[in-house]
């Protein structure tokens, strides 16, 4: 199964910083084991979620070189409150540092305003094709479909629209 975490790119600058939102619905499948009768997303789906959000900034700044972008580390973790259904998860990532393989980033994540977790972050970003040469039509066929995602996510001519109270 393939969690894809980031729900919208809400703001972007390449080489700099991006902000992407998760919105929580009690249909996710994971809430049904985590917990039953108190269902909260997993601490590490919400920092999967940073990682990805910083993901979709290297490729932006980038412009989509590598097929992979992965987290290699996450340091100085913190957690501070649990992220229920019906809450948006905002994450903000900056860029600290960026090399031809890595990425190292801050990142947190906020609930109304509030932080509910942050983290460091390296990413490593490479190509399938950089060890094996027989790969290179795969690494083209995922920057494809990353490129046609990231469409999909981020649409800065919409609206942002916050969730409706309940």
């Amino acid at each position: 199964m393939r969690f894809a975490l980031v729900d919208r790119i809400i703001e972007l600058e390449p080489g700099v910083r991006i902000t992407t939102v998760k919105s929580l619905c009690m249909s996710e499948e994971y809430l049904a084991d985590h917990f039953p009768l108190f269902p909260v997303i997993p601490g590490v789906l919400m920092l999967e979620a940073m990682a990805q959000a910083g993901a979709w900034l290297v490729r932006a700044t980038e412009d989509f070189a590598h097929s992979m972008v992965v987290l290699q580390e996450a340091s100085n973790v913190k957690y501070g409150q649990f992220l229920e259904p019906g809450q948006r998860l905002v994450v903000t990532a900056e860029l600290i540092e960026m090399t031809q393989n890595r990425s190292r980033l801050k990142a947190k994540g906020t609930v109304d305003g509030g932080i509910i977790l942050n983290a460091r972050l390296v990413l490593r970003h490479y190509n399938l094709a950089d060890t094996r040469p027989d790969y290179a039509a795969t690494d083209r066929a995922i920057i494809r479909q990353m490129r046609d995602w990231f469409a999909v996510l981020y649409q800065p001519e919409l609206p942002i629209v916050a969730p409706a109270a309940v």
